[in-house]
């Protein structure tokens, strides 16, 4: 059996995002949603609590440096809701107050062109950015206009470089050529509506004469080029995204002739100044030797294009480590590694003049429970970096340091939205249905009584590699733990919080073990005392919807409600809908029959039935999605409704991409609908209705 037409299905009609008739339902929805649960003052206490966090004028304007001298910083508070792009110096942003220059004004941008522009950020040639291509989004959608602007002016460059609305891929390759992949018409995206042909553009030239630089496979991911412009180490690149996990990078020669870099397809690849690191997502054998998953690996790029197959291991796993990520500087290597989900860093030095070994140190660890970054201001320049720290109770705080040069110093500090003193963090592990042991934080009051009866919220993702870190949520703090409730974050498989064992453990046919361990989770909370099922909700968004929708269908004693964001439902369909052909290596192909043997399992569309009591549950998503797409969403809530489950509600933003807000009112009204429906659903407390 195939997925193909699924003609029984009596919701189809849906999948139409912009038809009339499915809008006028969609509004009804909303209409029922909101006079639910939106119009109360608990509502509005907690919307306008959200709305203060995400407007206050005293978070950290984390920023960027672009070219030798300027700090650049999107910001969005209450006068600026679309944003602004602003920039300042470094003596500047040392300051408790800096003076910033306004780059481009999204707000005015957006008012002149009568567009609700959303900003998606800059590419920019560097090291000497004189031009950047800025990226707009019509209502927060994936799809996107580009335009060429001027750093020097702060203009628009009439007649340079732009491209329509598009799933478009730029990079520079110098101030007159452009490396575009984008839609040039029929035949050139790919199943998965990403492109499939890149091509070199220049300036004055139209599009259509744009030269050929690779073409690859209709069933392919996408496709992309650019430039590495690090002084002396110039080189052009091209990639082909065989799916999410497998990928293949050539070196671009001036003649336009590439040369495959022999690394697996799933390895992930950095070639930086003479380095190139390889992080396998499998064991990889090579040079006589074997590498684990999840190792990193380093090589001198020119040997290893000249064919040497000598690797020095710059990390290598165990049971309770993973790498995270990595950062260069001028002359050293930032790692950044997880040990039980909680962060450490290491500074790494290569051998200067080509012989000798890489030396080691630590930079710093994070407090306990916390995590801790670190990244390079300007590779090219120097060494010097930003490190930032922050913890479910631990407002972030912002560092800055030059490596070899003592203890990075204190530069920006997070403000509290609420009193952290009343509160402990624990990390505790559930044993799933396998066996496997399940990390999870636990956020509560000190004097939390285990009587099962505590609001608990418990929140996952799951997937794509994604690992789920100790993090300041100043929105959680004031809608939930400062109501009397508990908040639980799920570390289950399918992320990367053990490197790629932990997320392969969850693919495909093995999905429902993230199922497992959520469910693991949740017993525990329960065996504890911390909660019960009438007092225990789940919430996930994207992936983390699909989740927490499996909770539904699959766990539904489990639960006293269930909040699922812009997530995946319809897994018979999904590959048909928006960007979901390219989540194949993820989940599998429902067009195989024996794949949609092991997907119909984690499918709560299909998994809905009549006869089963559900708990209430909520689906929220946005008509500008189209990553996921608002049929999911529409099509569960429309069979859950014919089911005869009343209790489920829905809520549709018109605007807002798959954040499903375009601005910070957007998604603090969204944030405050979940929270007003769980705790009106999950008992006492004093935002309760």
């Amino acid at each position: 059996m195939t997925s193909s037409s699924a003609p029984q299905d009596p919701h189809l009609w849906l999948e139409d995002i912009d038809g009339d008739a499915p809008l006028a339902w969609v509004r009804a929805q909303d209409a029922r949603s909101v006079q639910q649960y939106a119009q109360s003052p608990a509502f509005e206490s907690l919307r306008q609590g959200i709305l203060e966090v995400l407007d206050s004028e005293a978070r950290i304007p984390m920023v960027d440096k672009i070219g030798p001298r300027f700090f650049y910083n999107f910001w969005r508070d209450k006068a600026h809701p679309k944003g602004v792009w602003r920039r300042t110096t470094l003596a500047e942003y040392r300051l408790p107050q800096p003076a910033w220059e306004t780059v481009l004004d999204i707000d005015a941008l957006a008012a002149a062109e009568g567009e609700n522009w959303v900003w998606h950020g800059a590419d920019c040639l560097d090291p000497d950015p004189l031009r950047c291509m800025v990226s707009l989004s019509r209502g927060g959608a994936d799809a996107e206009v580009l335009r060429e602007f001027d750093l020097q002016t702060l203009r628009f460059v009439e007649g340079g470089f732009a491209l329509p609305e598009a799933k478009s891929q730029v990079a520079w390759q110098d101030i007159d050529h452009l490396y575009v992949a984008t839609d040039f018409g029929p035949g050139s995206m790919t199943e998965s509506s990403y492109p499939r042909i890149v091509k070199l553009w220049r300036r004055g030239t139209p599009l259509a004469s744009a030269v050929v630089v690779y073409e690859g496979r209709h069933e392919d991911m996408s496709v992309g080029a650019w430039r590495d412009n690090t002084p002396g180490f110039e080189r052009d690149f091209v990639s082909r995204q065989i799916d999410f996990y497998d990928s293949q990078t050539w070196l671009r020669h001036a003649d336009g002739t590439l040369a495959r870099i022999d690394v697996p397809d799933d390895a992930l690849v950095d070639i930086t100044r003479e380095w190139l690191l390889v992080e396998p997502r499998s064991d990889w054998t090579v040079g006589g030797a074997t590498h684990a998953a999840g190792s990193l690996l380093a090589a001198r790029f020119d040997d290893w294009m000249a064919g040497r197959r000598e690797l020095t291991v710059l990390f290598a796993p165990d049971a309770h480590s993973a790498l995270d990520s990595h950062s260069w500087t001028r002359h050293h290597l930032i790692l950044n590694v997880m040990h039980d989900v909680v962060n450490r860093l290491e500074l790494l030095t290569p051998p200067a003049g080509g012989t000798g070994a890489w030396t080691r140190q630590g930079l710093g660890g994070a407090p306990a429970l916390s995590t801790i970054d670190a990244g390079a201001i300007d590779e090219y320049e120097n060494d010097d970096y930003f490190l930032t720290v922050s913890g479910f109770l631990q407002p972030t705080t912002l560092y800055i340091g030059t490596v070899g040069q003592g203890e990075p110093q204190a530069l920006k500090h997070s403000p509290a939205f609420f009193d952290a003193a009343r509160y402990r963090v624990g990390q505790h592990f559930a044993t799933s249905k396998d066996g496997t042991r399940v990390p999870y934080f636990e956020i509560a009051s000190k004097d939390l009584q285990a009587d099962g009866t505590n609001p608990t919220l418990q929140y996952a993702y799951g997937g794509f590699e994604i690992s789920l870190q100790p993090s300041y949520g100043g929105g959680i703090g004031r809608a939930w733990l400062e109501q009397g409730g508990v908040y639980v974050v799920a570390n289950v498989r399918g992320g990367s919080e053990y490197g790629p064992r932990w997320h392969q453990a969850a693919l495909q046919e093995n999905r429902l073990r993230s199922c497992e361990d959520f469910a693991a989770v949740s017993e525990d909370l329960i065996a504890r005392g911390i909660t019960s099922p009438a007092h225990l909700g789940a919430m996930g968004g994207s992936n983390g919807g699909l989740l927490v929708g499996n909770m539904l269908t699959l766990y539904p004693q489990l639960y006293g409600a269930v909040v699922s964001e812009v997530a995946l439902l319809d897994m018979r369909r999904y590959t048909q809908l928006s960007a979901g052909a390219s989540w194949i290596a993820e989940y599998g192909d429902p067009e195989v029959p024996e794949e949609w043997e092991f997907i119909q399992a984690f499918s709560p569309y299909e998994n809905a039935r009549a006869g089963q009591p559900y708990p209430p549950a909520l689906f929220t998503t946005s008509t500008r999605d189209d990553r996921v797409g608002p049929a999911h969403a529409r099509k569960m809530q429309a069979k859950m409704l014919a089911l005869g489950h009343d209790a489920s509600f829905f809520y549709e933003n018109l605007d807002g991409g798959h954040s499903a807000a375009t601005d910070n009112k957007d998604a603090a009204f969204m944030d405050a609908l979940g929270y007003a429906f769980l705790w009106r659903h999950l008992g006492r407390a004093g935002a309760k209705d």
